[in-house]
């Protein structure tokens, strides 16, 4: 059985964890969720005085993306680890610059990024191609009204022990913990009114380009509808992809 990568891209709010998990669950894939394993890392009390990681957090913190070089350490050792292992891997938002998913083997990046030497650096897709093949590596597009965006981020709560995002509606609003394990919500730091605007204009300025990048690398973008609930979101998933 072939093995398969999956990247899920989207506007803050558009569902693309939420997706991630439930192909996560019902397909047998690790969701590699970058965003909440960099916030762990960048919040870990032993690593609280390392002068990388305090860089970082400051970046994480303010909704500015992180350094593209440290990302794309940390992301491709632990992408190499799952796949390894023999597992299907599942992205949300993430490669999020240029230099994370192309590296510089682009040609724009080439001459900006190649050392004295003239190496250059290889990017995650680069990377996903020789662990699990070109023909097995799709990206998804959830497209949605940057209206929806707002409203999904401004009413967003988090759980602090299993991360289980839970959004507010007639159902839930009156959620105080978390419906799977009991713990607290809260509202992560980047989902603030000031920081969430910067998260978006992050996104348009250096994640969305990557969508051309890959099209000039040969991949189809599968674009899907974001809006509806997530399980008609699923179902529009599943139909697309040989999954």
């Amino acid at each position: 059985m072939r093995k398969l990568a999956l990247m899920i891209y989207g506007p803050p709010g558009a569902g693309k964890g939420t997706q991630a998990n439930l192909l996560a669950w019902r397909k047998n894939f690790i969701h590699f969720d970058t965003g909440k394993y960099l916030e762990q890392l960048v919040h870990d009390p032993n690593l609280k005085n390392d002068k990388v990681i305090r860089r970082e957090r400051k970046l994480f913190d303010s909704g500015i993306l992180m350094t593209p070089s440290f990302v794309l350490k940390v992301t491709s050792d632990k992408t190499k680890e799952i796949a390894k292992a023999g597992f299907n891997v599942i992205f949300s938002g993430s490669p999020r610059t240029l230099f994370e998913a192309l590296g510089d083997t682009s040609a724009d990046l080439r001459k900006l990024n190649a050392d004295k030497r003239g190496n250059k650096q290889k990017g995650l897709i680069d990377i996903l191609e020789e662990l699990y093949g070109k023909k097995n590596i799709y990206p998804v597009f959830l497209k949605i009204d940057p209206t929806v965006s707002i409203q999904r981020n401004k009413n967003r709560l988090v759980c602090g022990v299993c991360a289980n995002a839970v959004l507010y509606n007639d159902a839930s609003h009156w959620h105080k913990t978390c419906p799977l394990c009991g713990a607290e919500l809260r509202r992560r730091v980047v989902d603030n009114p000031k920081v969430f605007k910067t998260r978006i204009q992050e996104y348009q300025k250096r994640t969305f380009p990557i969508l051309e990048g890959l099209k000039k690398r040969g991949y189809k973008i599968i674009n899907i509808d974001g809006s509806p609930l997530p399980y008609k979101v699923h179902q529009q998933i599943l139909k697309k992809l040989p999954i």
